[in-house]
């Protein structure tokens, strides 16, 4: 007879450890058009079911709180708005009174959701039906609702699958006049909520973007509307400034484009390192909207008096200056030499001035994605040794984790619980090192990222030539403040429609409005200022494009891994700025887009009408 067994997963187990695995990837594939009120109940009742039944406020009240939640979605006759306020009471004792976090947790999420969505509650007790902004809601297809500028990706997976590679380029230039500078870069929310996700894992959407690009050959410019004679100012030459001058253009006015840097692309240019964007693939769809005839001015636009000049001379101003200022590392000794922003330095290499950090070893402080571009910057100029400073932990870091491997890759020491405290210097003034304090991670921030706080010991010396800070990027608002335009925490403020209402006919959006976000977001802000300025201006332009969608056809799509985009070899990519990421070949984007689950048609896209036409 023995003691002690060895425990093994039974087949049951197992079954379940499968349930849980397809529910997350469900939860992942979640568009924003679910009831929000459901999807409490649906969370209610998977809480309830891994109670242990031990403590009443668990194994009752959490059923409880589901047939509140049911009857407030069935429309019960004794459901008031009084009803909230028992829920409420319920949810609060349970959270003070259950023994584990299986209770406390639900309930403290119950809490969550009658502060985050009460309105839904309350029109689901006093109409029976879900809120407005559930019902208004149109977006059937989960990737095109969760990209920015709502570019119709299932019709160009479609078009790919078919061949038609500049049918796809036009069908994406609908919506994005940026497609190769989005095959290499974008963040591709898209891929978050892809359906495919619920199968497997979801498709490689700017992969097959990319393959698009890289063989659709020469795709010829849309025609352009009869001229207006209406004139508008651009202030910025960046994604968001040179999409609102390609839709403009289209629809027959006349943009000038005030860019005060040498190249136009903005942080495209100026914020991503070639070994990314290659400047000859940006230059691609640059040259795309100056084909349609936007001007260019390289004026600096710096004073109240220039934008007041520009407003009597225009019909209408569109600004969409990007966060080209930096954040200041705020510790003693940062103003010695050697002491950089990541912003002006990749801002120099931008400009084809490459520093020679040969033999040189550098320190960056920061743990975002810009963070990475410049070490990894840095270790292609030559630099003997490169470490990342973050004060948080590597799971904390607002960079993608492509972008950290890479880093990684590339040679960078990525160093975490660490934060700057002040700069070593020589007699000459000159950076020999920083000082870091080492932290210890603590209780959550409003963020949900655990704070750090010091730890009780000594500082840390890093010795080192350069200090490159990229703890932020900040937008110079000054000249817009003193104009009269409200400006927040750094940024201008404009409405969802890029309004400015304090100056009628001044519109903003990007960078400037949002802070320092995504390129598709710049384009996405472009796109709707170019709709509402050509409404500003008294026309109704539409766009559209002559592309047929091939139909979808029901064929079975079993499981199948997920193509990835390889990189040049290590040994090899670390040592110049060419590009290192490589395509799809043919048979990999056939495979690729053949798994796309086509939700324009099947399921709630054949439903809803799946695609809008023109805009």
């Amino acid at each position: 007879m023995s003691r002690l067994d060895l425990k093994m997963q039974g087949k049951a187990q197992k079954v379940v450890g499968e349930l849980y695995e397809s529910l997350e990837r469900r939860v992942v594939a979640s568009h924003p058009g679910l009831c929000p009120v459901d999807m409490a109940g649906a969370f209610l009742r998977l809480c309830h079911g891994q109670s242990c039944g031990k403590c009443v406020p668990c194994r009752v009240g959490l059923g409880k709180m589901e047939e509140i939640i049911d009857d407030i979605l069935d429309g019960g006759k004794d459901v008031t708005p009084y009803t909230l306020h028992v829920l409420e009471n319920t949810a609060q004792s349970i959270y003070d009174s259950a023994d584990c976090a299986i209770g406390y947790e639900a309930a403290r999420m119950v809490l969550h959701t009658l502060d985050g969505f009460h309105e839904d509650y309350v029109s689901h007790i006093e109409k029976g039906v879900c809120a407005k902004n559930i019902r208004d809601y149109q977006e059937s297809i989960p990737c095109v609702g969760s990209c920015p500028a709502r570019v119709d990706i299932p019709g160009y997976v479609a078009l790919v699958q078919a061949g038609r590679y500049n049918d796809a380029v036009r069908l994406i230039k609908k919506d994005n006049p940026f497609p190769t500078a989005c095959a290499m870069v974008c963040e591709h929310p898209c891929e978050e909520t892809c359906r495919r996700s619920m199968v497997d894992s979801p498709i490689n959407i700017r992969g097959l973007k990319r393959y698009a690009v890289d063989h659709c050959g020469k795709v010829d410019p849309p025609a352009k509307a009869a001229s207006t004679g209406k004139k508008i100012a651009i202030i910025g030459g960046g994604p968001s400034g040179l999409t609102a001058a390609y839709y403009l253009q289209l629809m027959g006015h006349q943009t000038t484009i005030f860019e005060k840097r040498k190249y136009l692309g903005g942080m495209l240019r100026y914020g991503i390192p070639s070994y990314r964007l290659p400047r000859e693939r940006l230059q691609e769809d640059i040259d795309a909207v100056l084909e349609l005839g936007a001007k260019v001015d390289h004026s600096d636009i710096r004073s109240v008096s220039d934008i007041r000049r520009m407003r009597n001379a225009f019909d209408a101003i569109y600004i969409a200056v990007g966060a080209h200022a930096f954040s200041k590392l705020r510790i003693e000794g940062e103003d010695a030499q050697g002491v950089l922003s990541a912003v002006e330095m990749l801002r120099a290499v931008g400009d084809g001035e490459m520093p020679d950090l040969s033999g040189k070893t550098v320190c960056v402080v920061g743990g975002g994605n810009v963070a990475m571009d410049v070490a990894r910057t840095a270790c292609r100029l030559g630099a003997k040794g490169v470490s990342i400073l973050y004060r948080r932990r590597r799971e904390d870091m607002t960079a993608h984790n492509d972008e950290i491997e890479g880093a990684i890759a590339d040679g960078c020491e990525v160093v975490t619980l660490k934060a700057p405290s002040r700069i070593a210097t020589d007699e000459n003034d000159h950076v020999t090192g920083i000082y870091v304090k080492p932290q210890i991670v603590g209780e959550y921030d409003a963020a949900g990222r655990p704070r750090p706080r010091n730890a009780e010991t000594e500082e840390e010396l890093f010795p080192c030539d350069l200090v490159v800070g990229a703890i932020g990027q900040k937008i110079e608002t000054g000249p817009f403040a003193e104009l009269g335009i409200t400006t927040k925490r750094g940024a201008v403020s404009a409405d969802a429609s890029c309004i400015v209402s304090e100056l009628e006919g001044v519109y903003a959006g990007g960078d400037c409005v949002t802070g320092p976000k995504t390129a598709i977001m710049s384009i996405a802000a472009g796109k709707i200022a170019a709709a509402n300025i050509d409404e500003y201006l008294g026309y109704h332009h539409e766009i559209a494009v002559d592309v047929d969608i091939p139909e979808a056809k029901p064929t079975d799509r079993p499981p199948m891994g997920r193509v990835q985009l390889r990189e040049r070899p290590t040994s090899e990519k670390h040592r110049d700025f060419l590009e290192l990421e490589m395509g799809m070949t043919k048979e990999e984007a056939l495979q690729e887009s053949s798994r796309c689950l086509r939700c324009d048609h099947f399921g709630m896209g054949c439903f809803k009408g799946g695609r809008e036409q023109s805009w």
